[in-house]
């Protein structure tokens, strides 16, 4: 069993060591664990998708819910929770600027899901919605800007 399967962070910080060596031009005796280190590579990719793809969500469940809900006390905690996950888009948005061009699309594919999500929420709580949330549908501008729905109640 070698350190990548018993402590991922010695792992890691060694192989950081054997690069950063062989980058300066040095000869080294250890192997390089190419295969895991490809491996790791690309989910650090896949976890940046993963987390934008989690604050888009965030986004639209509150904005959904900030049109379909007829309840007022969690309308500021919503504005709340739509703040922060547009803080953390943006900084996602900041370290990986390659996925700014995805965000359409995953707006596209997380709304329905969301739509679904909020149906039963509201359901939970006995709510019947002011609007049809399976026809509710956002643009990028919306979610990622200042945007809030106008209040209906």
């Amino acid at each position: 069993m070698s350190d990548y399967d018993s402590d991922i962070v010695a792992w890691s910080e060694h192989q950081a060591r054997l690069l950063r060596r062989i980058a300066a031009g040095e000869t080294v005796n250890d192997r390089i664990d190419w295969s895991n280190i490809i491996d790791e590579v690309e989910t650090v990719g896949r976890s940046e998708r993963s987390a934008l793809r989690s604050h888009i969500g965030t986004v639209l469940e509150h904005l959904m819910k900030l049109l379909a809900s007829p309840a007022r006390d969690p309308r500021n905690g919503w504005k709340d929770s739509i703040n922060r996950a547009r803080r953390d888009i943006d900084r996602v948005l900041k370290d990986s600027p390659s996925l700014r061009r995805v965000v359409a699309d995953m707006i596209a594919d997380e709304t329905p899901a969301t739509a679904k999500l909020v149906g039963q929420s509201l359901a939970l709580f006995g709510e019947q919605p002011r609007v049809d949330v399976g026809r509710l549908a956002f643009t990028e501008d919306q979610v990622l800007g200042d945007w809030f729905p106008d209040d209906l109640a």
